[in-house]
């Protein structure tokens, strides 16, 4: 096994298999969140109902919180996309595994859109069924530039590829098809 710029390389007997994952800060970002806002409220809990001895209460929301962090860890380091022989297979953070053929895509456009508020751009990519369907989408804040590119041609369709940057708001007028019905909402965007 080979490692490249956040891909994996395992051999299958008939065909190379290339394994792509998300970024890894990521998770070293979202694990500090976690304890920085779980810590000092667990503190406090605890320091306000030991002497009570209703702290078993926060000791039991304090597992949780644990056992959703495992959760959400076990979710991370299992997400990928792998880039196989017969298509591109994508396994989710929440388990779904989706296959998607080259003969089931129709469509493939590459847009880079604003990230919130600043002038950063990232990569979204969107392979789209005979249906009109979403049948892969990758962020930029998730995966590497690379990765997406490795993605697009893999696929082996023509990419579109707008010459201008986009905002959220401007994709969601041209294309909302495209995006997940909470990112049609004005608010969310």
């Amino acid at each position: 096994m080979s490692r490249q710029q956040g891909s994996q390389v395992e051999t299958d007997m008939a065909a190379p298999i290339v394994v792509l994952r998300p970024h890894r800060d990521l998770f070293t970002r979202g694990l500090t969140a976690i304890l920085a806002l779980t810590t000092p409220v667990f503190a406090v809990l605890y320091w306000l109902t030991i002497p009570d001895g209703d702290w078993t209460f926060v000791l039991g929301a304090h597992v949780l919180v644990v056992l959703a962090t495992i959760v959400g860890v076990y979710g991370f380091f299992s997400a990928t996309i792998a880039l196989r022989p017969d298509g591109v297979r994508e396994r989710g953070f929440f388990g779904r595994t989706l296959l998607v053929r080259p003969v089931d895509v129709r469509s493939i456009l590459l847009v880079r859109l604003y990230d919130g508020s600043t002038l950063d751009t990232l990569p979204q990519l969107f392979v789209t069924g005979d249906d009109g369907r979403v049948l892969l989408r990758m962020r930029g804040q998730f995966w590497s530039a690379e990765d997406i590119e490795r993605v697009a041609e893999e696929l082996d369709r023509p990419v579109t590829r707008p010459e201008d940057f986009m905002t959220m708001t401007q994709l969601s007028r041209t294309s909302p098809e495209l995006l997940y019905w909470f990112e049609r909402l004005p608010r969310f965007r």
